[in-house]
């Protein structure tokens, strides 16, 4: 197992990758704090932690919003407190707002930066004052930073942040180990992008040469991995996984 007795924090884990990340290092046997905001998630993270008890790893869940500073450092400090350290952080809460430049609100504007980037940002200060030597830090991003899709502009401000900031920070923090790195999924099979018109899909599929999207374990495949003790000469990477679209 590729994280036993590793740590692992995962934000916005309810649903969707985070949800299917949890499960896949609870396998790796790590111990795996599955965080949640929406209490309409709440029974989809208690089979989270059944599938994990049930293959022998150990996870708790921990209701948290991670936009605020307070109770993402209750998070971490719940962490340490439950298993003794942390390994690995997994930064996947996310909201998007998708609209045209000229229709955002301050409001959309604050709460998606609140939520995609001053998560991240905090996260690294607390992962930089509370990870264990040699851990890991995995952003999610999205390759829809190199393109240009109309209506994301304010959602890839966010993620070019995310990319950036995670490069920065994985120089300041190698002295200890600590890789930081960005998975940057394309589409991927989700509940979110099954609600997505028939025209979008066929389109999007048509982006990559494999003339499909991903399929969540994939996405969860480079996570894992950069979650290893195998990547450990990886940091400062933006790694796109998304069949070659373009």
């Amino acid at each position: 197992m590729k994280l036993i007795h590793k740590t692992a924090i995962i934000t916005g884990a309810a649903t969707g990758i985070g949800k299917a990340t949890a499960e896949r290092f609870g396998e790796e046997g790590a111990n795996v704090v599955i965080n949640y905001l929406d209490d309409n998630h709440y029974t989809s993270v208690q089979e989270s932690i059944a599938r994990i008890e049930s293959a022998g790893g150990k996870a708790i869940a921990v209701k948290a919003d991670v936009s605020r500073v307070d109770q993402l450092t209750a998070l971490f400090q719940q962490a340490k407190e439950a298993f003794g350290g942390i390994d690995v952080v997994v930064n996947n809460a996310v909201i998007a707002i998708l609209k045209p430049i000229v229709e955002v609100t301050e409001e959309d504007y604050q709460r998606m930066f609140d939520v995609n980037v001053k998560s991240v940002f905090f996260s690294l200060q607390l992962a930089g004052k509370l990870m264990n030597d040699n851990g890991r830090v995995i952003n999610l991003s999205s390759h829809t930073t190199a393109l240009f899709f109309p209506n994301y502009g304010l959602y890839d401000a966010n993620k070019g942040a995310v990319e950036q900031i995670s490069r920065v920070f994985s120089k300041e923090i190698g002295h200890k180990g600590i890789t930081v790195n960005v998975v940057s999924p394309g589409a991927t099979d989700t509940a979110e992008f099954a609600t997505r018109p028939q025209e979008l899909k066929d389109r999007v599929k048509a982006m990559s040469g494999m003339n499909r999207i991903a399929r969540q374990e994939e996405v969860v495949n480079v996570i894992t991995f950069l979650a290893s003790d195998e990547a450990s000469w990886v940091t400062g990477q933006n790694i796109k996984v998304n069949g070659g679209a373009i």
